[in-house]
C-alpha cells in the first residue's frame, strides 16, 4: 500500500511538473498583448487654435478606428514646436503608445539649440503625412497689395515692419530674414507660440506680416491678404498669387510633417501604426482640412521619411553655417 501511494504521489508530482513546464513554455504567448492595448497619445508641437488641431483630429479619429483604441491629442507647445517632440525623443521606452508630430524645426533643433536628444538618433520614424505651405500674408486692409510693395517699404524703413512666425528659429523665420537681406533691409522678427495667436495679431493690425503655413482659412474668410508663397510653383487654389521665387528671390521652403515614436520601436508595431495612418490619410474629412489650410498631402513611408530627415539635417547644417547661425 505504501508502495502504491508512493507511485501515485510520484505520478502526481511528475504531472504537476509537466503542466508547470507547459505553462511556462506557453507563457510568453499568453503574456504578449496585442497592439495597441491602451489609448495612444499623440503629442502635438503647437498649442490649440492653429491649423494642426483641425487637421490632426479627423486623422486621429480615422486611425483610431483602424487600431481599435482612441488616439488622444496632447498639446506640449514651446520652443517653436520643439518641446513636445523633444519630450518624446527622451523617453526610455518605446511601445508605440506615445507618438509625436514632428516637422523640420525638430530635425534642425540640435543645430540651433543645446538639447539632450538628436532627431536622427532618438526617433523611430513612422511616416510622413503632408507638406506645409508657407505664405506671406498681411491684414486685408494693410497698405501693401504685393510683395514688391512690402519689400520696397521695408527697404525705406529697415526694422520698422514686424514679421511674425511660429518659433524664433523656424525655417520660415530664417527665410523671412534671408528675403529681407536679399533686398537690403531687415524686418522686426516676432516669434509666436502658435498660428492662432499670430493670425489674431495680424488681423488686429498688431503685427504687420505673418510668414508661416496655415493661412488658408483666413485668406478664404477675407481676413488676410496672401502676397506670395514660398512654393516651387503657384498654388492651384490661388492662381493669381505669385511665388517668392518667380518674383526674383530664389527661396523655396520644403516642409513635411510626419509622425515619430521614441527610438527602438518594434518594427511590427511601427508597421501596424504606419498601415493605420496610411489608410486614415484617405479620410475625406482629413483631406478637406488639409485643403482648407492649404497643406499638401505627401505620404512617405518610414524608410523614405527617415532618409529625408537625414538629408534635410545635412542641408540645414550647410545652410546655417553659411548664414552664421549658432546654437542658443
Amino acid at each position: 500500500m505504501n508502495m502504491l501511494n508512493r507511485s501515485l504521489h510520484r505520478r502526481s508530482a511528475l504531472g504537476a511538473l509537466f503542466a508547470l513546464g507547459a505553462a511556462a513554455a506557453a507563457g510568453p504567448a499568453f503574456a504578449a498583448e496585442p497592439f495597441p492595448s491602451k489609448p495612444i497619445t499623440l503629442v502635438m508641437p503647437f498649442p490649440p487654435g492653429g491649423s494642426f488641431d483641425p487637421i490632426f483630429r479627423p486623422l486621429a479619429e480615422a486611425a483610431s478606428r483602424e487600431l481599435g483604441q482612441p488616439i488622444v491629442l496632447m498639446h506640449r507647445p514651446g520652443a517653436g514646436g520643439i518641446n513636445g517632440p523633444g519630450s518624446v525623443a527622451v523617453m526610455n521606452e518605446s511601445d508605440g503608445h506615445t507618438l509625436a508630430v514632428i516637422h523640420n524645426s525638430v530635425i534642425r533643433a540640435p543645430l540651433l539649440h543645446k538639447i539632450n536628444w538628436h532627431p536622427l538618433r532618438d526617433f523611430s520614424y513612422i511616416a510622413g503625412l503632408f507638406g506645409m505651405v508657407t505664405g506671406v500674408v498681411v491684414a486685408n486692409d494693410a497698405p501693401w497689395k504685393t510683395l514688391d510693395e512690402l519689400l520696397a517699404d521695408a527697404k525705406k524703413r529697415p526694422g520698422a515692419i514686424s514679421w511674425g512666425t511660429v518659433g524664433a528659429t523656424s525655417i520660415n523665420r530664417i527665410y523671412g530674414e534671408r528675403l529681407a537681406r536679399m533686398n537690403g533691409t531687415t524686418f522686426n522678427m516676432v516669434p509666436f507660440k502658435g498660428g492662432g495667436e499670430a493670425f489674431n495679431a495680424v488681423i488686429g493690425r498688431h503685427l504687420d506680416v505673418y510668414g508661416d503655413p496655415g493661412f488658408g482659412a483666413q485668406v478664404q474668410g477675407g481676413k488676410v491678404r496672401l502676397l506670395a508663397t514660398f512654393t516651387a510653383e503657384r498654388l492651384v487654389r490661388y492662381p493669381g498669387v505669385p511665388t517668392v521665387k518667380e518674383l526674383g528671390h530664389d527661396l523655396v521652403i520644403d516642409s513635411p510633417v510626419g509622425l515619430a515614436a521614441p527610438k527602438n520601436l518594434d518594427p511590427k508595431i511601427a508597421a501596424r501604426l504606419a498601415a493605420a495612418f496610411r489608410k486614415a490619410s484617405a479620410d475625406p474629412v482629413y483631406l478637406s482640412q488639409l485643403e482648407q489650410f492649404d497643406m499638401q498631402p505627401k505620404w512617405m513611408d518610414a524608410e523614405v521619411y527617415a532618409a529625408y530627415a537625414k538629408a534635410q539635417f545635412e542641408r540645414d547644417t550647410k545652410m546655417l553655417a553659411e548664414l552664421g547661425f549658432k546654437p542658443e
